[in-house]
C-alpha cells in the first residue's frame, strides 16, 4: 500500500484512498456494501465468485471518462484517479449482473439449508434474499457428489455446497502453507467413469477417494497410489510435490498430514460446504449462547467464541483482533474443549480414608485441608501451580504460599529449568510491558528463534512470521537440531545445533573474526529486530546467558514465549521461588517490605525452592505440606520418579479439574473450575492482558475461590471475595518502582561427546500431543503428526539402521519405540515428540533433551 492517495466517487459519494485500495475496500469506508463470496480482507484477490461486479468509468487518454464495456470484480480491481463506480444501488448493469451471477452459483446448489450447518449465518442464503430474484430458470437436474468426503479425521466437505470461492484453497497455501486443498478439475467436466477422464472443477485433497477415480499411468495401467492430481494421474500431493508420501508427513490415521490451522477454512467458508465432524448437525446459530474467550491452550491470546447449547460446548470460532491473532486460530484452540467436561471431571471433593480417596462436603474437606496444613508446619511447605492459571489464581496462589504456608518454595515450571532461567525471567520479562508484540515480529527485518519452534509451540506467532516471511518484511532464523517443517515454510535460515551445543553457536553470532554468522549478527543489530527464546532454552545451562550477551553486542530486543497460557501471567504473580509479584526480587528488603505491608505479613526473605528441589526435598521426607494445582506428572524427568516423590511429602493437597496421576497420590482433593466455567484474565507473551467471560454456569469455584476459604480455615484473611477485590490488590502493588532484579549469567556446561553406540536426544512437544488438555478430542489427535523418530541420512548410516523401519530408542530407564526417517537435522542426534500417544519421553525414558541414548533396529532390542 502506497502513501500516495488517489481520489474517486462511488455511487457519486467522494472518497480518496491510498494506492492500491481495492474498489471493495473503497466501498467498505463509505459504508456501502457490495456482496462478495470469495473475497477476504487477509487473502489474497482472486476474483473467483464473480458476485461482486460493479460498473467502472474511467477517464480515457483523451481525459474523457467512459465507461468500461462490462461490469468488473470489485474485489480485484485497484482504484485509480478519477474512476467512476457504480455499484448495485446505482447501477442496474451491476445489478443483473450481480442476480445473474448468484442465480448460476445456485444452479446446483442443494436445497439443504434446513439441515446445513451454515443455515441461519450463511453468506449465501444473505445474499440471496438481499440480491437475489425470487425465481430460477433452472429445470434440469443438479449435479450431484458423493458426500461427506472427510478431507482430515475433523473436516468434512460437502462438495455439492461448494460455489467454488477458493477461500479454503487460498487460506492452505497462503495463510498456513499447508497445501492439503486444492481446486481441481476443469468446468462441468463428464462422469468419472467416461475414457476421456474429465473431471468436473471441484474442491478436493488430490485423494483418489475424494477425486472418485483409479489413478492410471496415462497409458491405461492402475498405478497403485492413493494420491492422484486433478485429472488422475498418480503421486501429485497437493499442488507442490511430487512422490510418495513419508511418514513424517502423515497424521496419525496414516494419511497427508493437513494442517494445524485446517478448522480456520470452516469458519470462512461462506456457504456449508466445509463442515467439523464434531459440530455437524449438532445446532443452528438460534440455539447457542455465544461468549467472548481466550485460548488457555498456548501463550498466544488469541481470541475466541465458546457456543453453547443445552449446557454444553458444542463449538468454538476464532474472533478477529487484529493485533493478536488477526482472525486465525489453531485447530487446538478450535476443537481441544472436550477436557473440560468429560468423565474424569471433578465434582466433588475428597479426602484421603483407609488410604482410599472419598467424596466428601466442602465443609468437611476444607477443614481436613487446614488441619493437615497446621500438623504438618513443623517442616517445610511448597507449592506447585502449575502453568495454566489465569493471572487471578496465579495471584491467589502467590499470596496464599508467602502469607499462609510462609513459603518462597512455590514454582509454576514443570520443565526441567532453575535458577538462570529464572534469574532471565526476573529481569528480562516480569513487569516489562508490550516490549515486543505481534505487529514487532511480523516486520522486525530479523528475528532469530532460539529454543522455540513457533509451528508447534505457538501458532500465531507462526502465522505472523510467516506472513512476514511472505510480504518480506522479515527474514527468520533458527537455532535448533533439526529443520523442522515450520521452518521450511517461514523460508528461515536454519543453524544446526547438538542439543547442549546452542551456547556455542549463539555466542558465535558475531561480526568478529571468531563469528561464523557475521551477516546475521549485522541483521540482528538493524533497528527492530528481536531475539524470540522460548521456554526450552531455560534447560540448556549458559544458553540463555548467551542470548543476553548477544542482545547486549547487537541491541536486539528480546521476546520470552513460554508455551503455557499461563506462564506470563504466573511470572508477574511471583510464581517463581525468588520472584515476588510484578518483578520484586526475594532478595530485596524493600521490595519485601513494600509487599508484606500491602499483605499484612512478614514475606520469607530466603529464596525458595524450584520444581526439581521441591521433588527432592519431598521425596527426603523434608516437605510437610505440598499444594499441587494443574500439573501433569509426565511433564516432570523421570515421571514415575516424581510422583513417587510426591508421596513422600506429609500432606498433600491438590487443585484440579479432572482426576489425574496426581489426585490419586493426594490426601484432600478440591475440584476446581476450568476456564469456560469462570471469568479471568491471561498475560499473553506481549504482556497483554486477554480477559474472557465465563462460558457456562457452573457451581465449581476457582483456584482463587478454594484458596481463599483455606485461607479462612487456618485464620487468614486474603480479601478476595470477588475478581474486583482481587483486582485492587494487585492494582496497589503493581506499581513497583524499586530496584528490578539484575541477571546473573551462568557459564556453559562442557558437553561430552557420545560413545560410538550412542547418539543425543533432541525432542519438544509437537502442538497436537497427548497432553491432559486434549483428552476427549479424538478426532482432533487422528490430525496430528504421525510420532516418528528423526535422524540425519549420515546417522542412520553410521548406525546401520535402515529408514522407514521402526527403531528403539533406549536408555537405562526405557524405551521409545517409533517409525525411523531422514531429516535435515545434526550428526548424532536422534528427534522425537516429547509427549505424544506412542512416545512420553520423560516418563518412557526417564530423560530429558540433551541425554545420550542408543537406538537400535527394533529386531535387535525384541530378540
Amino acid at each position: 500500500m502506497s502513501d500516495e492517495m488517489v481520489s474517486l466517487t462511488i455511487d457519486g459519494q467522494p472518497i480518496e484512498v491510498p494506492k492500491g485500495t481495492l474498489i471493495i475496500r473503497a466501498a467498505e469506508q463509505l459504508g456501502i456494501h457490495i456482496p462478495r463470496f470469495c473475497d477476504h480482507p487477509l487473502l489474497k484477490p482472486a476474483g473467483a465468485c464473480r458476485q461482486c461486479m460493479v460498473e467502472v468509468a474511467m477517464p480515457g487518454r483523451d481525459g474523457k471518462i467512459a465507461k468500461m464495456p462490462k461490469p468488473q470484480a470489485s474485489c480485484t480491481m485497484v482504484c485509480t484517479p478519477g474512476m467512476e463506480v457504480y455499484t448495485q444501488y446505482t447501477s442496474p448493469v451491476a445489478k443483473k449482473a450481480q442476480e445473474g451471477q448468484l442465480e448460476f452459483l445456485l444452479i446446483n446448489h442443494p436445497l439443504d439449508c434446513p439441515i446445513c450447518d451454515k443455515g441461519g449465518e450463511c453468506p449465501l442464503q444473505n445474499q440471496s434474499m438481499s440480491h437475489g430474484t425470487l425465481h430460477t430458470r433452472f429445470s434440469d437436474v443438479k449435479r450431484t457428489w458423493p458426500k461427506p468426503v472427510a478431507l482430515t479425521s475433523q473436516i468434512l466437505l460437502d462438495r455439492d455446497r461448494c460455489v467454488l470461492c477458493q477461500r479454503c484453497v487460498r487460506f492452505a497455501k497462503e495463510i498456513a502453507g499447508d497445501a492439503f486443498i486444492d481446486l481441481q478439475g476443469r468446468g462441468g467436466g463428464t462422469h468419472r467413469c467416461d475414457d476421456h477422464d474429465f473431471l468436473g472443477e471441484n474442491i478436493g485433497g488430490f485423494d483418489t477417494h475424494v477425486l472418485g477415480v483409479t489413478p492410471s499411468d496415462g497409458r491405461g495401467g492402475v498405478v497403485d497410489e492413493t494420491m492422484s492430481g486433478p485429472t488422475g494421474e498418480a503421486s501429485l500431493r497437493g499442488n507442490q510435490d511430487v512422490g510418495p508420501v513419508g511418514a513424517d508427513e502423515q497424521d496419525a490415521a496414516g494419511n497427508l498430514f493437513g494442517s494445524y490451522f485446517s478448522g480456520n477454512v470452516i469458519q470462512i467458508c461462506p456457504v456449508g460446504a466445509l463442515t467439523s465432524k464434531d459440530y455437524r448437525f449438532r445446532a443452528r446459530p438460534f440455539d447457542l449462547t455465544s461468549t467472548r474467550g481466550v485460548t488457555e491452550h498456548d501463550a498466544s491470546g488469541s481470541v475466541i467464541r465458546t457456543d453453547i447449547r443445552r449446557g454444553q460446548i458444542v463449538r468454538r470460532m476464532a474472533q478477529r483482533d487484529m493485533d493478536v491473532n488477526e482472525e486465525w486460530i489453531t485447530d487446538k484452540d478450535r476443537f481441544a474443549f472436550a477436557w473440560q467436561h468429560g468423565r474424569a471431571r471433578l465434582t466433588s471433593p475428597l479426602v484421603r480414608e483407609d488410604g482410599q480417596l472419598v467424596a466428601t462436603s466442602w465443609a468437611d474437606a476444607l477443614d481436613r485441608a487446614a488441619r493437615g496444613i497446621e500438623a504438618a508446619r513443623g517442616k517445610a511447605s511448597a507449592a506447585l501451580p502449575g502453568g495454566r492459571l489465569s493471572f487471578e489464581d496465579a495471584f491467589a496462589w502467590s499470596r496464599f504460599a508467602r502469607a499462609v504456608l510462609a513459603t518462597n518454595s512455590i514454582d509454576q515450571r514443570t520443565r526441567p529449568a532453575g535458577s538462570e532461567e529464572e534469574s532471565f525471567v526476573a529481569s528480562h520479562v516480569a513487569g516489562t510491558g508490550l516490549e515486543v508484540t505481534y505487529g514487532d515480529l511480523e516486520k522486525a527485518g530479523q528475528v532469530l528463534l532460539v529454543g522455540f519452534d513457533a509451528e508447534d509451540e505457538c501458532g500465531s506467532v507462526f502465522l505472523r512470521l510467516r506472513k512476514g516471511h511472505l510480504a518480506g518484511t522479515v527474514s527468520v532464523a533458527a537455532i535448533a537440531p533439526v529443520r523442522t517443517p515450520g521452518l521450511v515454510k517461514m523460508g528461515a535460515t536454519w543453524l544446526s545445533a547438538v542439543p547442549g551445543t546452542e551456547p556455542d553457536v549463539v555466542a558465535s553470532i558475531t561480526t568478529g573474526a571468531e563469528g561464523h554468522f557475521g551477516d546475521l549478527a549485522e541483521a540482528l543489530a538493524q533497528p527492530g529486530a528481536v531475539i524470540v527464546v522460548g521456554e526450552r532454552a531455560g534447560s540448556v545451562p549458559g544458553l540463555l546467558s548467551a542470548v543476553a550477551a548477544l542482545r547486549e553486542r547487537t541491541g536486539a530486543r528480546l521476546a520470552w514465549i513460554p508455551r503455557r497460557a499461563g506462564e506470563r501471567g504466573g511470572v508477574e504473580a511471583g510464581l517463581l521461588p525468588a520472584l515476588l509479584p510484578f518483578g520484586r526480587g526475594v532478595g530485596d528488603a524493600e521490595a519485601r517490605a513494600d509487599l508484606g505491608a500491602a499483605w499484612g505479613v512478614d514475606i520469607p526473605a530466603e529464596a525458595g525452592l524450584d520444581t526439581q528441589q521441591i521433588l527432592a526435598a519431598a521425596k527426603d521426607g523434608q516437605i510437610g505440606t505440598l499444594v499441587v494445582g494443574g500439573v501433569d506428572h509426565r511433564d516432570l524427568v523421570a515421571s514415575d520418579a516424581a510422583l513417587d516423590a510426591l508421596r513422600g511429602a506429609d500432606f498433600v493437597i491438590s487443585l484440579e479439574v479432572n482426576a489425574t496421576a496426581i489426585t490419586e497420590v493426594a490426601d484432600v482433593v478440591f475440584p476446581v473450575a476450568p476456564p469456560a466455567e469462570k471469568p479471568g484474565t491471561f498475560i499473553n507473551w506481549e504482556g497483554r492482558l486477554r480477559p474472557f467471560g465465563q462460558a457456562l454456569t457452573s457451581r465449581a469455584m476457582s483456584d482463587r475461590e478454594v484458596l481463599a476459604r483455606l485461607a479462612d480455615e487456618l485464620g487468614y484473611d486474603m480479601a478476595m471475595d470477588s475478581l474486583r477485590d482481587l483486582h485492587d490488590q494487585a492494582n496497589e502493588v503493581m506499581d513497583w518502582d524499586g530496584q528490578r532484579a539484575v541477571f546473573t549469567p551462568v557459564a556453559a556446561a562442557p558437553t561430552p561427546a557420545p560413545q560410538a553406540d550412542e547418539v543425543v536426544l533432541a525432542c519438544h512437544k509437537p502442538m497436537l500431543d497427548d497432553g491432559l488438555t486434549q483428552a476427549g478430542a479424538d478426532d482432533l489427535a487422528a490430525s496430528a503428526r504421525k510420532p516418528v523418530a528423526r535422524m540425519s541420512a549420515r546417522t542412520i548410516e553410521l548406525l546401520g539402521l535402515s529408514e522407514g523401519s521402526d527403531c528403539t530408542i533406549q536408555t537405562t530407564q526405557g524405551s521409545v519405540t517409533l517409525p525411523l526417517v531422514a531429516a535435515d537435522m545434526a550428526d548424532r542426534v536422534v528427534w522425537v515428540p516429547e509427549c505424544s500417544i506412542d512416545s512420553h519421553v520423560h516418563a518412557d525414558l526417564g530423560v530429558s533433551a540433551g541425554a545420550f541414548v542408543r537406538v537400535l533396529a527394533t529386531t535387535e532390542v525384541n530378540r
